[in-house]
């Protein structure tokens, strides 16, 4: 019986850099594009020739990359050996058969995620426990077609840059590819990605899969309670198989955001990982993951979502995505090289995330406890432009709601104004020119209660917060523009058990692949 789980792709609205740094926190929501993992065994029956209970296959599937990979996990120390890799492209007449590139988040989520498995059973569920090894473990994973850039597919079809249009393409679209040469021989895969934290979201549907897979965790239910042991154990095993994969320790809110979704987020302390370097010295895996099991993880989330009547945007401007460790890079050069300056900016710069957070919660609580008055506002707010929104402001119970909007759109426009500063001081463009025209215009629009550059900002796409029924508008004003709006939205649903495969019709170009380049 195959498993399949889902996790999320996130939007970091507040705490770009900050979030680095405890106690600095980040408003992070997470987005209905969704990462797939499906996990189901290779072999009905246990294989005579198993090697002797020593090693059990895995066979990892990318279709939208045209990707197989086949390893062999050896059940004693519990790592995996690629034993085979290819990738298939294929550009009109241009068929190549490469080498693919390995996947280290996919791989570490497997051998974290079995390990955890031999960390916490007793012996009793351990003949189970290989018996599913040695079944082999078949994986699919699969990205919404919003992690990535679609900007080409849909322009060659001379198709206007509208959600439209992007909807019109199926589910889980393959890839295309460049050829980089006139005789094929050398082909590269064009992926452009959107800034949704897809490595995060695949590494944490992986392990979600496999843990559940395993018996380790029940999804079916702790996925209703957000503070579930079994959702704790999700994110311990997803955050350090992620940060080993990346080589470093990092703030770790989009795994975050993964697991339990939309939340005000502030980092765990990165020495609680310090036990996962052990591995590379020879320790057994169980007993690392033990240990970070056993760890104190002090990462701090509180619920957060939208107020209501409010919704979140992204627009893809098609100049390419940027390299977050770069400038993160740059950033922490800069703090060490003018400490005072880096000091003043952050600080201002948190003030500014502060009060931000306290607008939407002043906006939350008023819609509880004066609905009429704020759907009022909102509805009127979302036809016009800012500058008018004072006008809403005929007594008290508007004048709160109005003063509170006027007041979130400030702090934005101050974040936004540090986080251009510290670009400016980092020597990286955090937020460059051709950005800040793209949210100037867009804090403009009717409606519009917010923009910016998400995360650790660059060329990526960005993001607006609209009110009522003002997205429509600005939708046809991005497209204008040359700005393609994605189908993102915000869904404050983190990891999830799903019922069935998400794909409703077979991936053609895969099938096509498999008939030009039989194995």
């Amino acid at each position: 019986m195959a498993i399949v789980a889902s996790a999320p792709g996130k939007v970091l609205m507040t705490g770009g850099y900050l979030i680095l740094e405890r106690p600095n926190a980040g408003i992070v929501l997470s987005t209905n594009a969704r990462f797939y993992a499906i996990v189901k065994p290779i072999y009905d029956e246990i294989k005579p020739d198993s090697w002797a209970w020593a090693w059990s296959d895995v066979k990892l599937t990318s279709p939208q990359l045209s990707r197989e990979s086949l390893y062999k996990l050896s059940l004693k120390n519990l790592t995996l050996q690629c034993v085979s890799s290819r990738q298939v492209f294929t550009n009109y007449a241009c068929v190549c058969l490469l080498f693919a590139s390995r996947n280290p988040f996919v791989e570490q989520a497997v051998q974290y995620a079995i390990a955890a498995a031999h960390a916490t059973f007793e012996k009793d569920k351990m003949d189970v426990l290989n018996k599913l090894l040695l079944q082999g473990l078949d994986i699919t994973i699969l990205g919404s077609n919003d992690f990535y850039s679609y900007r080409k597919q849909i322009e060659a079809r001379g198709l206007p840059l509208t959600p439209e249009a992007l909807a019109a393409l199926p589910s889980f679209t393959s890839f295309t590819f460049n050829v980089e040469e006139a005789n094929g021989k050398n082909c590269k895969p064009e992926v452009a990605k959107t800034g949704l934290g897809s490595s995060a979201a695949m590494t944490t549907a992986v392990v979600a899969a496999l843990l559940h897979y395993l018996g380790v965790i029940d999804l079916s239910s702790s996925c209703k309670d957000k503070k579930s042991s079994d959702l704790d154990m999700v994110h311990i095993i997803a955050q350090t198989a992620h940060c080993i994969a990346q080589g470093k320790v990092g703030s770790g809110f989009d795994v975050s955001s993964a697991v339990y979704g939309s939340y005000r987020y502030v980092r765990f302390s990165p020495e609680v990982l310090s036990s996962a370097q052990d591995a590379a010295k020879g320790i057994p895996l169980q007993e690392v993951i033990a240990n970070i099991l056993n760890g104190k993880w002090d990462h701090e989330r509180t619920i957060f979502s939208l107020p209501p009547l409010m919704s979140l945007l992204l627009g893809e401007p098609g100049t390419g995505g940027s390299s977050t460790p770069s400038m993160v890079g740059a950033v922490k050069k800069w703090q060490k090289a003018d400490p005072q300056t880096s000091q003043e900016t952050w600080r201002k710069l948190s003030e500014a995330n502060s009060a931000l957070e306290t607008q939407f919660s002043i906006l939350s609580k008023l819609a509880e406890e004066r609905w009429d008055a704020y759907k009022c506002v909102i509805d009127s707010c979302c036809m016009k432009k800012s500058e008018k929104w004072i006008e809403e402001a005929t007594e008290p119970s508007r004048e709160v709601v109005v003063e509170a909007l006027l007041g979130a759109r400030h702090a934005m426009l101050q974040i936004r104004n540090h986080l251009r500063q510290m670009g400016e001081f980092a020597g990286v463009p955090i937020e460059p020119e051709s950005q800040t025209r793209l949210l100037d215009i867009t804090m403009d629009m009717d409606g519009v209660l917010l923009a910016g550059v998400p995360g650790a900002g660059g060329f990526d796409a960005v993001f607006a917060v609209t009110l009522g029924d003002s997205s429509s508008n600005v939708i046809k004003a991005w497209s204008s523009l040359n700005i393609l709006a994605l189908l993102v939205r915000e869904d404050p649903r983190g990891v999830s058990l799903e019922s069935c495969d998400p794909r409703t019709n077979e991936i053609a170009s895969s099938v096509e692949v498999d008939k030009l380049c039989p194995p």
